[in-house]
Formats: structure tokens, C-alpha cells, sequence
């Protein structure tokens, strides 16, 4: 009698921590490693530009000759044209603006002393900083200098815009290979050479970039390769489904082979070297984002990804093939589902995301290397599983997996941050899939019972 309430009450936890339950792990993450990277802030670009003109604010500097120094990366470009357009609204003379190395920041300063009548405020980021206040005490001259920096504030290093866009962005490439893979995984298979795909598509990317001009190739070459490349991929993953089906091989075997025949292509048709000669406008994709809200390109794809896959997966009579073949092969064969059809699709569809994932790679390191995706093919099924996926086939969700990526995203991210070394990384990971596993299978024996 004790023993019924107990499993019961062990099922619906083992439920609840599956699946979207995962969304709740996620943000303990989230808070974690919010507590975990609380540290004081210096603020750069814009932010730091509001926080001197606000110290300024109020101050007579009639009588005084403001100077706007920093280095010369696009941080410093935008601190200097906030702040000099501030001091122009405000009524104020504008600042001698001068960005560059040390020898640059000395020769402003030095301008700046010889044409100042009374005292000089120097205005610079705080990355800078130690190098202007070196120079501002080494300068000849009659001058009064003070320097100003942005105020420090304290806020998690976890939750700046810039790390999680960081985060996104990096995740991007495999939580478009998890679409594939989740498929895949709901019919009850595997696919284990979406990491070698990913290389291969990469470096034929490069390639035929390169063939149709190279870095002077324009905007329908690089479509016509990244088309290419999809295609080519895809029909990789038809031939691993083809030899699921017709050969009855099973698709660990088969996708490991085609595995390595696919990083060996990678390699003769690289030569084993990089692959560089690509335009700058080939970032685009990878490393690009959108004007209004700073969204990157890649990370808006991988959303629109999966809302089709979720649809389709939902509204749609192949999704519930999906499903009826992974639940049950003979049972779905025998209700008319043309179970062959269904896992050739599934594969197919895997090798082309794969194939997008390394046209989104080349893209965000603008080059192709047979060297990339190395390993991609764990992180990717740690992606689905984690997300709640039964290795067996017929249960999961694509919005599971999204969430069972960002936490794994999540936590590499954070142990970064947290300097955890890259040896103690693989050990986490490893108990995070084993976990995963660990809790499908409970729920499986659970069910089972009832």
C-alpha cells in the first residue's frame, strides 16, 4: 500500500523535471551564476559616455578645456561620440576628441595643454585609464589636468547584454544542429555525423565562395554556395537514411560511418589547411545582427527554426508520423504511415541543418576548416536529451530542446565566467548528459509499472 503512493509520487517529480520542467533548472542557473558573477562594473561605449557627461553635469567648465581620449576599438569610438555630442547639446565647447595608441593619446594631450588657458579635464574609459593618468602626470605645461572615468556600479557579469548575447550567439550552431537531431531522435535513431557535416559544409562553403571570386564575391555567389552546400548535406543525410532503411543497418553504425567518410572529405578538399579567401560581407550571417534591438542574425534564425520545426512537429501529419514511428515502427506501418519515407526525411532534413549550422560557422570565423564541429555531435544529442527527448523514441519536443541547449550554453558560459578550467568543463558536461539519460530511463521504468 506505501509502495503505490511512493512511485507515484516519485513519477510525477521524475515529470516534472523532465521536458518543460527543464525550464525551471534553467533559470536556478540563471540565478546561480547571476550570485556567482556579482562584481563591480565598469561601463564602456554609450554607458560610460552618460556616466562622465552626468559627473559634468552642473560643473562650470567655462574656464576649462575638455579632452576625450581612449584607444582606438569601436567601444572607445562610441564612448567619444556619445560624450562629444552631449557636451554640444548641453551648450558646452566641444572636446578635443583624440583615439588611437599611447603615442596618439600623448600628442592629443599635449595639443590640448598648449592651447588650454586654464585647467583641463580629461574624459577617458576606464580600460584607458591608467595609461591617460600616466601620461596626464608626465606632461610639461602650466595646465591644472583632472582626469574623469565612468563610475563603477555592481551587477552580475552573467546578465550584461553583451555575455548574453555572447551566450546566443554561441549556441546558435548547435541548437540549429539539436532541430535536426531531435527529429532524428523521435523516431528513435541517431545521427552521430552532424559534427563531421558541419566541417564539410563549412569548407565546401569556402570553396565555392572562393571559386566564384573569392573575396570579391558578391552577395548571389555567397547565397549560390550556401544553397549549395544545404544541398549537399541533405542528400548526405538521405544516403544515412536510405542505409537505415533499406540495408536495416543500425543508424549508430551507419551515421558513424558516414561520420568519417565526411570529415575525410572535409580534409582532401581543404588539403587539411583553412580556407580564407572570403569577402567581409560573408560575416553577415554569423556574426551580423539587427539595427533595432542588436538580435543577432544567427540567433533570429535559430528562432525562426524553431517555431517551424514546432509547428510542423504539432500541426502537422508528418509530425505525428514522427512520433507513431518512434513510439511504435510496426504499429505505424501497419495504421499507413510509410515508415521508410518518414526516417529518410528526418535524416534528410538532419544533414541539411547540419549543413546550415556549418554555413553559420564559416560565417562567424569567416573561414572553412576541416578541424570544426569536432565533437558538436555529443553536445548536440546532450542538447535533446537534456531537453527531455526519450532515447527510445516517440517523446520530446523541439522547444525542449531549445531549452536543454540554453542550459547547456548556460552552464559552459558560466564556468567560464567563474574561471572553471576546461579539464573540470568536461567533467560537468559528462554528469549533465549522464543525468539526463539517468532520469529518461527512470521515467521509462516508471510508466512501465504503471
Amino acid at each position: 500500500m506505501g509502495e503505490k503512493p511512493h512511485r507515484s509520487l516519485l513519477s510525477i517529480a521524475v515529470g516534472v523535471l523532465s521536458g518543460y520542467g527543464m525550464v525551471g533548472v534553467l533559470l536556478l542557473l540563471a540565478v546561480f551564476f547571476s550570485f556567482a558573477t556579482l562584481k563591480e562594473q565598469q561601463p564602456g561605449g554609450a554607458a560610460a559616455a552618460r556616466s562622465i557627461a552626468g559627473q559634468l553635469e552642473g560643473r562650470d567648465l567655462a574656464g576649462s578645456t575638455l579632452v576625450v581620449v581612449g584607444r582606438s576599438g569601436d567601444e572607445d569610438a562610441r564612448f567619444a561620440a556619445e560624450l562629444e555630442a552631449r557636451m554640444r547639446s548641453a551648450g558646452g565647447a566641444p572636446p578635443i576628441v583624440g583615439l588611437g595608441d599611447p603615442a596618439t593619446i600623448r600628442e592629443t594631450l599635449s595639443r590640448a595643454v598648449a592651447a588650454a588657458r586654464g585647467s583641463l579635464v580629461v574624459a577617458t574609459t576606464s580600460g584607458s585609464a591608467p595609461v591617460v593618468e600616466g601620461l596626464v602626470a608626465s606632461l610639461p605645461g602650466p595646465a591644472r589636468c583632472e582626469v574623469v572615468t565612468p563610475e563603477t556600479y555592481r551587477w552580475p557579469t552573467f546578465l550584461l547584454p553583451d555575455n548574453l548575447r555572447n551566450v546566443a550567439n554561441q549556441i546558435a550552431v548547435i541548437a540549429i544542429l539539436a532541430v535536426g537531431m531531435t527529429l532524428v531522435i523521435l523516431t528513435g535513431g541517431i545521427d552521430l555525423s552532424v559534427g563531421s557535416l558541419i566541417a564539410l559544409a563549412a569548407v565546401v562553403t569556402a570553396d565555392l565562395v572562393g571559386r566564384l571570386g573569392g573575396a570579391g564575391a558578391g552577395t548571389a555567389a555567397q547565397v549560390a554556395a550556401g544553397a549549395a552546400t544545404l544541398l549537399l548535406c541533405g542528400s548526405v543525410g538521405a544516403f544515412s537514411g536510405l542505409v537505415v532503411t533499406r540495408f536495416r543497418v543500425p543508424p549508430f553504425i551507419a551515421t558513424l560511418a558516414v561520420m568519417q567518410v565526411a570529415s575525410g572529405l572535409a580534409y582532401i578538399l581543404s588539403e587539411g589547411v583553412p580556407i580564407y579567401d572570403l569577402p567581409d560581407g560573408f560575416v553577415r550571417l554569423g556574426r551580423g545582427a539587427e539595427p533595432l534591438l542588436g538580435i543577432p542574425y544567427a540567433v533570429l534564425l535559430t528562432l525562426l527554426l524553431y517555431a517551424a520545426a514546432h509547428v510542423l512537429l504539432s500541426r502537422t501529419t508528418f509530425g505525428r508520423a514522427v512520433y507513431a514511428v518512434g513510439g511504435n515502427p510496426e504499429a505505424a506501418r501497419l495504421a499507413g504511415v510509410r515508415v521508410g519515407a518518414v526516417l529518410v526525411t528526418v535524416y534528410t532534413l538532419c544533414g541539411a541543418l547540419a549543413g546550415l549550422g556549418g554555413v553559420v560557422m564559416a560565417s562567424q570565423l569567416k573561414s572553412g576548416a576541416p578541424t570544426y564541429g569536432l565533437m558538436y555531435e555529443l553536445y548536440v544529442i546532450a542538447a535533446v536529451v537534456v531537453g527531455g527527448a526519450s532515447l527510445a523514441g516517440g517523446e520530446g519536443s523541439v522547444l525542449g530542446t531549445l531549452v536543454g541547449a540554453l542550459i547547456i550554453a548556460v552552464i559552459q558560459n558560466g564556468m567560464n565566467l567563474t574561471h572553471v578550467e576546461s579539464y573540470s568543463q568536461k567533467v560537468v558536461l559528462g554528469l549533465v548528459i549522464l543525468g539526463a539519460v539517468l532520469l529518461d530511463r527512470l521515467r521509462q521504468r516508471l510508466r512501465a509499472r504503471a
